[in-house]
């Protein structure tokens, strides 16, 4: 196996804007006080990064999806945990894939 130039230099560039672009964010908010709605906006963030990974799935999926969402969804509005929900809704379509 050789090493591709091309491919590790890509890697090291990804790497390098996704820290970059971290940093940024962080000594921008350091050097200055976001605004109320700036605060809340980025309160929601990871819900709405959650949302857009799953809506994809479930207009193409089918019903074995739809189900997992519906779990996802109870778990989640009964216990609060991102890490729960998550779990019930690969436990749903894991256990529907073995039945079929």
């Amino acid at each position: 196996m050789t090493l591709r130039w091309d491919v590790l230099l890509a890697i090291l560039g990804m790497a390098l804007s996704t820290y970059l672009l971290r940093a940024g964010g962080y000594a921008l908010l350091r050097a200055f006080r976001p605004t109320p709605f700036v605060t809340a906006m980025l309160g929601h963030m990871p819900g709405c990064i959650f949302v857009a990974f799953v809506i994809p799935a479930l207009v193409i999926g089918g019903p074995v999806q739809l189900l997992a969402a519906a779990g996802v969804v109870g778990v989640m509005i009964g216990t609060r945990s991102y890490m729960l929900a998550i779990g019930a809704g690969v436990a749903v379509i894991w256990l529907m894939r073995q039945t079929t």
